[in-house]
């Protein structure tokens, strides 16, 4: 048996379409495509890695008249365990679940700020009734127990997550049929993801509109509820985002393609330790200003600009990985 037939062969023992193989080995396609048909040839580095991905001895794909497959010893552990289809139903309609209760956390987190930004504009009204000290009491409240309640939703979400956590940290295979009919699902959920994504962006880019529309009024207290109201919008916009990437991404995640693929985890890391960093920097800028200047009413800014050139910075990032995986 030739390398072509065997890797083919290999190929479909593991549910895998060419399309998933090119992923995993980094190459496109129709590089997997010549090798099946027995145009070209891989490389010997390419050769060791198919050894690895498959589990099998390089003497068994290099050596024409060796039929049978020559698992290595780590070829068990390498492959991981194996999640049936009940497994993958449940752990897409759990990621269903979970997406709009994280999208709901999330909303609370930017709705907990307008509380205190509205007492503080009330109570600088004459004849208002209220000091400033109760706006400001009374406003930290409220923010905390709306970011209270955010995480507690956070926590008791990632606690019921704890049954699919070795799908995070652990290799795993699918079972048979388990990739076709995730697949299946992701086909047919694509249009309402593009759809959700598509309103997310729209809201988050016309809620600025409402600020604009504040400062025409130039009243203090119309100011903060057009800014409150912008934020409303932008949180809307946001969970639209959430709850249908979550869904997304746990179907990606079951078939390792995207962030999830070797490549995307690579990716991914890299993009959580200069994220982590960058938001580091940027709440120092935040506070380092708001404190000197005391314009708290302006400083805010900082959170869109910011917001902005991260995401430039990372489709930067992105561009170069992709350069040098070339």
């Amino acid at each position: 048996m030739i390398l072509a037939d065997k890797i083919i062969r290999l190929r479909k023992m593991n549910g895998w379409s060419q399309e998933e193989l090119a992923e995993k080995m980094n190459v496109s396609r129709q590089a997997v495509s010549k090798w099946e048909a027995a145009q070209t040839t891989p490389d010997l580095e390419k050769i060791l890695r198919l050894g690895d991905l498959f589990g099998v001895s390089t003497d068994y794909l290099l050596k024409d008249e060796i039929e049978n497959e020559q698992f290595t010893d780590s070829s068990l552990e390498k492959t991981g365990r194996c999640v049936t289809m009940e497994e993958a139903n449940a752990y897409l309609e759990h990621r269903g679940w979970a997406s709009w209760r994280i999208a709901a956390a999330t909303f609370l987190c930017i709705l907990a700020p307008i509380w205190l930004l509205m007492m503080g504009a009330v109570s600088q009204k004459p004849n208002s009734g209220m000091t400033d000290e109760f706006a400001v009491f009374f406003g930290l409240a409220v923010m905390f127990v709306f970011a209270a309640a955010a995480v507690a939703v956070y926590i008791y979400v990632g606690a019921k997550n704890g049954d699919y956590k070795y799908l995070e940290e652990e290799n795993f295979e699918l079972a048979y049929g388990v990739a076709g009919m995730v697949k299946d699902k992701q086909k047919k959920f694509r249009d309402t993801y593009v759809r959700s994504n598509i309103i997310g962006t729209c809201l988050c880019i016309l809620a600025p509109v409402l600020l604009f529309i504040g400062s025409i009024t130039k009243d203090e207290v119309a100011m903060v509820f057009f800014l409150s109201l912008m934020m409303v919008v932008a949180g809307v916009g946001v969970m639209f985002f959430i709850v249908a990437g979550v869904r997304w991404a746990s179907m990606e995640r079951l078939l390792q393609v995207g962030e999830f693929s070797e490549k995307g985890r690579k990716q991914s890391k890299l993009a959580d330790s200069i994220g982590t960093a960058y938001w580091l920097v940027a709440t120092a800028v935040y506070l380092g200003w708001s404190f000197m200047t005391n314009n708290w009413e302006t400083t805010w800014i900082v959170w869109p600009v910011a917001g902005v050139l991260f995401a430039a910075l990372m489709a930067v990032l992105n561009v170069v990985a992709d350069k040098k995986e070339d």
